[in-house]
């Protein structure tokens, strides 16, 4: 299983425009094939700072989805809202409690 983490920060006056976005493709990644889970979260304390968090079975799969005209088109998008560079990870749980 390979967690992806993306950070991204957007222009104040471009969030909700992001929320609306995800909003329009988060189904048709959630359904991706090997994609087992999608969660968008929000910065506490900054309205203009979310994260991706996606599950996916395996490497390979989460490649699939990452060369695929669903996330060029949304990533091609998502990108003009920016503020400043996004950040992300790939991990694999070390260890889970609970």
């Amino acid at each position: 299983m390979i967690n992806r983490i993306v950070r991204m920060s957007f222009e104040p006056s471009k969030a909700k425009e992001f929320v609306a976005l995800f909003d329009s493709v988060k189904d048709q990644i959630a359904g991706f094939e090997g994609c087992e889970g999608l969660i968008l979260l929000r910065d506490a304390e900054s309205e203009n700072v979310f994260l991706t968090y996606s599950y996916w079975q395996s490497e390979s799969h989460l490649n699939k989805y990452r060369f695929s005209n669903l996330f060029k088109t949304t990533w091609a998008e998502t990108k003009a809202l920016f503020n400043d560079k996004p950040v992300a990870w790939s991990c694999v749980v070390a260890q889970k409690v609970k």
